[in-house]
């Protein structure tokens, strides 16, 4: 897989970079990533995964954008108000990158669909808006054996972390799932939406940009990735914390009791 030379010059500071250099640019040109959401998270990523050099992005949200999403949905434009998410998604990254081709996936992940339209990209990053999307997510990947990085957000504060299940760690134990660190959603209505609770605006595109540079580390695979340590990020007092997190034997998809996924959803 050749550049061009207008390639070269747009990719020069990574193609300098020692651990980049060419041949992690071909593995950005030849990657394929979905990114789920194309909100507060997914805006900023999508961004720089474009900007970086992905050959192929898939992006996949059933929503419009709204005039209540600019204060942080910093890819959409006043313009853009009432257009489907995926399609302002697509032309904001036409913009910045025309070597970037888009997948535009307008509906909502199901457990129907979500295997076939995972199985189709080498890695998912997750910038969801609810819990039932983000184990859906997570599980469909740990049975289609993708790596998730996935963030979420609340009003002041984020975490992120990077799950890759199917593997085992250096320990010869199975790496953590999405469940090991979280067994179950909190129950409805407990914890508040960004409608009800609100959110900082810069917030997202801190975890978003984050997010891209995880994802980017995983494609071109240098330094330590986020597997088994959470991030955590506090708006507030402008702090970083990292926790570390194991597996859990009675987690339900590489625990001692895993149960098969069903016949088309990989959930349990």
């Amino acid at each position: 897989m050749s550049f061009s030379q207008e390639e070269i010059e747009r990719y020069a500071r990574h193609i300098v970079l020692s651990d980049v250099g060419g041949p992690g640019q071909q593995k950005l040109k030849a990657a394929r990533v979905l990114v789920v959401g194309a909100g507060g998270l997914g805006a900023p990523l999508l961004q720089y995964l474009a900007a970086a050099g992905v050959g192929r992005i898939g992006v996949i949200d059933d929503d419009t954008v709204s005039l209540s999403n600019l204060q942080r949905q910093v890819l959409h434009g006043t313009p853009d108000i009432g257009r489907r998410k995926v399609d302002s998604a697509a032309d904001a990254i036409s913009r910045l990158n025309p070597h970037v081709a888009v997948e535009r996936h307008a509906l909502r992940l199901t457990a129907e669909n979500a295997r076939a339209i995972v199985r189709g990209y080498d890695v998912v990053a997750d910038g969801s808006d609810n819990f039932a999307t983000r184990y859906l997510v997570s599980d469909t990947c740990f049975y289609e054996r993708k790596p998730l990085v996935t963030a979420a957000i609340g009003p002041f504060d984020g975490s992120l972390t990077t799950l890759r299940p199917f593997e085992a760690g250096v320990d010869g134990r199975p790496n953590p799932t999405y469940r090991c660190l979280f067994p179950a959603p909190p129950e409805p209505g407990v914890v508040p939406t960004c409608a009800e609770a609100g959110v900082l605006g810069a917030l997202p595109g801190v975890l978003g940009a984050l997010m891209a540079m995880e994802t980017i580390r995983e494609i071109v695979g240098f330094g330590e990735n986020l597997v088994g340590r959470l991030l955590l990020f506090d708006a507030r007092a402008l702090r970083f914390e990292t926790l570390e997190y194991g597996w859990d034997e009675d987690n339900p998809l590489n625990g001692r009791a895993a149960r098969a996924p069903g016949p088309s959803t990989g959930a349990p």
